[in-house]
């Protein structure tokens, strides 16, 4: 027996071919170490290359046709897991479970991740039963295979022989990789903040760099805490805040390109829970961050200034200013205005916020 490719519906692709299924190859190729480039979904000069150079590697026939042969090398390779639109429906069809195996596969799931409300055994693994399936491996992780492994009948594993094993893995390492799409704390970790006045857009950066200078030569303190925001970790502060404050329903966070977060969990009590989870590791409060801003565009700092009164400051015009009290730059308005002098605004009911326009 071997796994059924044609449940995949993979389209021969080749040069002069577009859309998401050579976005997946070239995705694919890049996992594999091959100088493809930038994924754009077109299948031009480079990408017809880079084929041909695998096919040969993989001696298979080098005409950068990517058709039954060349999909049925790189599905043993990992492809799979980069199959535009797969679902775990199509999975386990390519894996050669029928209605009596999916059902098996149903009642395992329930048994080994305790499932609450339990997955209805119907053979038909929708939504529901993927979502069910990723659960089970939140809460198993590594136990994951094994526990699944012993719970399923010999029925199933005669019926699928040969290929029940490797099949297992491959179902396993999809479950880990929905897992891994899970919204919750962990996402912190990923598109990070900077705090350098380096990651600033130019001019702004040297302006701010020359209102530094001029703020260290008086003897000011002076400590970074956020200059560019990506806009993907805008998103997901903004929508964690929404989800946690529950102006919006899991389902309804619009998706974004760049990053393959699901916010969906089994349960409406998980999802908010995971929600709540990023606003604590985030260490953000009650407000969406705004999806667009001055910080996603490398245009703003956030920055702690103090000083011991008076300081004397070379504004942006050369003149000498003395600055007196309050001694933090969140609260003195005659600080703002040298700033400006340098074209850095201050936002007046954002303490730390300075910007190119003061917004």
């Amino acid at each position: 027996m071997a796994f059924n490719i044609n449940a995949l519906k993979l389209p021969v692709i080749q040069r002069g071919s577009t859309g998401a299924s050579v976005g997946a190859w070239q995705r694919f190729l890049q996992d594999r170490n091959f100088a493809i480039g930038a994924v754009d979904n077109g299948f031009g000069s480079v990408t017809d290359k880079v084929t041909k150079d695998y096919q040969q590697k993989n001696g298979l026939v080098a005409d950068g046709v990517v058709g039954r042969g060349t999909y049925a090398k790189a599905l043993s390779q990992g492809f799979i897991y980069r199959v535009s639109d797969l679902t775990a429906a199509m999975l386990l069809s390519y894996l050669n479970y029928g209605a009596a195996e999916t059902q098996d596969l149903q009642r395992s799931l329930n048994a080994i991740g305790r499932l609450n409300p339990p997955l209805t055994i119907d053979g038909n693994f929708g939504f529901g039963s993927t979502k069910g399936l990723t659960e089970a491996y939140k809460i198993l992780d590594v136990n994951f295979r094994p526990r699944l492994d012993a719970q399923l009948s010999n029925a199933t594993k005669q019926k699928l022989g040969a290929d029940y094993a490797p099949g297992l893995a491959i179902l396993t390492e999809y479950a880990r990789r929905q897992r891994a799409r899970l919204s919750g704390a962990q996402w912190v970790r990923f598109f990070p903040a900077s705090s350098s006045i380096d990651d600033l857009a130019s001019p702004f950066r040297q302006r701010v760099r020359a209102f530094e200078k001029a703020l260290r030569d008086g003897g000011a303190s002076i400590a970074v805490t956020n200059t560019y925001r990506p806009p993907q970790r805008a998103y997901m502060m903004h929508y964690a805040v929404q989800l946690n404050n529950r102006d919006m329903a899991p389902w309804d966070v619009p998706p974004m390109v760049g990053i393959d977060i699901d916010w969906v969990h089994y349960t409406d009590a998980a999802s908010y829970q995971a929600a709540r989870d990023m606003v604590n590791a985030f260490d953000i409060g009650g407000n969406p961050a705004a999806l667009q801003s001055r910080h996603t565009q490398a245009l703003a700092i956030d920055w702690i200034i103090s000083w011991k009164a008076p300081m004397r400051i070379r504004n942006g015009n050369g003149q000498t200013v003395t600055i007196g009290t309050p001694t933090d730059g969140n609260d003195n308005p005659n600080l703002w205005d040298v700033g400006a002098t340098y074209g850095v605004y201050k936002l007046e009911y954002d303490p730390p916020h300075w910007s190119v326009d003061g917004f």
